[in-house]
């Protein structure tokens, strides 16, 4: 089984109020429950007894404190008597605008059309005449910024020229910087695949000779690193801008940066982009793009504030991480904002979270850089495991109940899985969060012996050690029975599918090995049949 390549990410950095202090661990395993458990040796003793893992050898579950912080919600406050009378005053300048958006989007996209056509060798420098064609859709770029109320733009510094700063990275809070970056330096941008197929935009950034990558393809992003050490090296290209931050936050903070930018180890101009704002946050987060242009397009005016900073030149065996961390340092003290350990794999959960329709969807964010770094466990896994939790019937503040967690596995009330609860249960609230269950997953496929102990227990189902056994539906449902008498036959079925994980009828070793991967838990039901010469090998 092949573990996601994930690179050094950043912890928080110390918060002022309420934010995780620097990288303490806090072990909860002393902590008194409700029921009123006082003491070092009772907690330990509860702990030993609920710790159904112990045949992996997995330590008690320790977890850093949650992070109160939420790095992509809109924080515009309720509109007021002010707000809605701003807004009516406001609705024959929008349509104004609105006219002024669409006419200068139209003359863009042809304008841009006439540069492209007949141009076949897309891998090679834009001709010059192109360029200055383009100067047309640069034009009209800044009157969209226009109509969205962005008469002026305050700039500090200046940008560098492309030959002592070939790659410029920005923090990234809306929509609204790109449209800028094209009009003030028109260059070379990296974006998600999606992005060619969109209407208008799709054409207008392939004149940018943009560099598509699948963020979770590893030869594409392999070959999109390559791209930007090829297109910054060359002084015939533009200037390679990069988002690192991969998606748009509030502004408040800056999360984990992504290495791209930085592997290829050249000169780095960062830009901090500001919004100053007192009723409306410009930022695209948790709000839908309709909401935000109208809201835009509703201000007398909004503001933005662009902020060139001093180039950042590599040092010699500087690694690209540390190349990273330098680099949102400097943006994090400019723009008085610390760096968590989000990344785009939170806004991700927070999707998904809010496609199920739950409440309080902060509260499945789990820092997913630190996550991965920590537990080699990828978005994708990460999103499956919170398709498992949403079935547990997690309440209004995100956690889960025993009951909802037994009912979710077809286990009722089994004593193995009330002890997997508990060890869960690090805060012993009698309630898991996501945070918890994902982690915990992760903590345990972590562990050195889970691959063996895997397949002992699969060797044990069919008494050889043949590769190519597979055993029936009804073979397997029999086995398991003996070994949990207690569940009932409904459980017992809803369990034993679990394991066909291609659904033809069989189960053979991958698809226990897939289904023990994808489910980790499962294997504190297999204890007795481990070997006890693993742990003796593997100590």
């Amino acid at each position: 089984m092949e573990y996601p390549a994930t690179g050094d990410q950043l912890r928080a950095p110390l918060l002022s109020e309420g934010g995780r202090e620097g990288e303490v661990i806090v072990d909860v395993v002393g902590d008194v429950d409700d029921r009123g458990r006082e003491g070092d040796g009772a907690a330990a003793t509860l702990l030993e007894e609920s710790n159904p893992f112990e045949f992996l050898r997995a330590p008690a579950l320790s977890l850093p404190p949650p992070s109160p912080i939420d790095p992509f919600r809109n924080h515009t406050p309720s509109m007021g008597v002010y707000e809605w009378c701003k807004v009516v005053v406001c609705l024959p300048i929008a349509l104004a605008r609105l006219v002024l958006f669409g006419l200068a989007l139209a003359l863009g996209y042809l304008a841009t059309k006439i540069a492209l056509h007949g141009w076949k060798d897309r891998q090679s420098p834009m001709p010059r005449w192109r360029c200055r064609f383009m100067w047309v859709t640069r034009i009209c770029a800044r009157c969209i910024l226009f109509s969205f109320g962005y008469q002026w733009i305050n700039r500090i510094g200046k940008p560098a020229s492309r030959e002592v700063a070939p790659i410029v990275v920005s923090n990234h809070i809306s929509y609204v910087e790109p449209i800028f970056f094209f009009y003030e330096l028109f260059p070379t941008i990296v974006a998600s695949e999606s992005h060619d197929t969109l209407p208008f935009v799709g054409t207008i950034i392939r004149a940018m000779q943009v560099i598509y990558v699948d963020r979770f393809s590893p030869s594409s992003r392999k070959n999109a690193v390559n791209e930007i050490k090829r297109k910054a090296s060359c002084n015939n290209f533009p200037r390679v801008l990069l988002f690192p931050e991969g998606t748009t936050t509030n502004g408040r903070f800056l999360i984990s940066f992504q290495n791209g930018a930085f592997i290829p180890s050249l000169p780095i101009q960062p830009v901090v982009v500001r919004y100053p704002y007192v009723h409306f946050d410009q930022s695209w987060g948790q709000i839908s793009l309709a909401k935000l242009m109208f809201r835009m397009f509703t201000q007398f005016q909004n503001f933005m504030q662009v902020e060139y900073l001093p180039v950042i030149f590599p040092c010699e065996e500087e690694t690209a991480s540390q190349l990273s961390k330098r680099t949102s340092c400097m943006m994090g003290s400019a723009l008085n904002v610390v760096q968590t350990s989000h990344a785009y794999g939170d806004l991700m959960l927070l999707t998904r979270a809010s496609e199920l329709t739950k409440d309080n969807c902060s509260n499945f964010l789990v820092e997913m850089a630190w996550v991965e770094s920590s537990f080699s466990i990828s978005t994708s896994e990460a999103l499956e495991l919170m398709d498992q939790f949403c079935l547990m019937n997690p309440d209004s503040t995100g956690r889960v109940q025993i009951h909802g967690f037994l009912t979710a596995f077809g286990l009722g009330d089994n004593l193995i899985f009330k002890k997997i609860f508990t060890y869960l249960d690090v805060e012993r609230k009698r309630s898991i969060s996501f945070r918890q269950f994902l982690i915990g997953s992760a903590h345990v496929r972590k562990q050195p012996l889970f691959m063996r102990a895997c397949e002992t227990a699969f060797n044990a189902f069919c008494d050889i050690e043949s590769s190519c056994a597979t055993l029936t539906i009804e073979q397997f449902h029999d086995k398991l029975q003996s070994m949990i008498p207690t569940v009932n036959k409904e459980s017992l079925i809803q369990l034993v599918h679990l394991f066909d994980v291609d659904n033809d009828g069989k189960i053979d070793r991958d698809d226990f090995m897939s289904c023990l991967w994808k489910n980790p838990l499962l294997v504190a039901l297999f204890p007795a049949l481990m070997d006890t010469t693993i742990l003796a090998v593997h100590s």
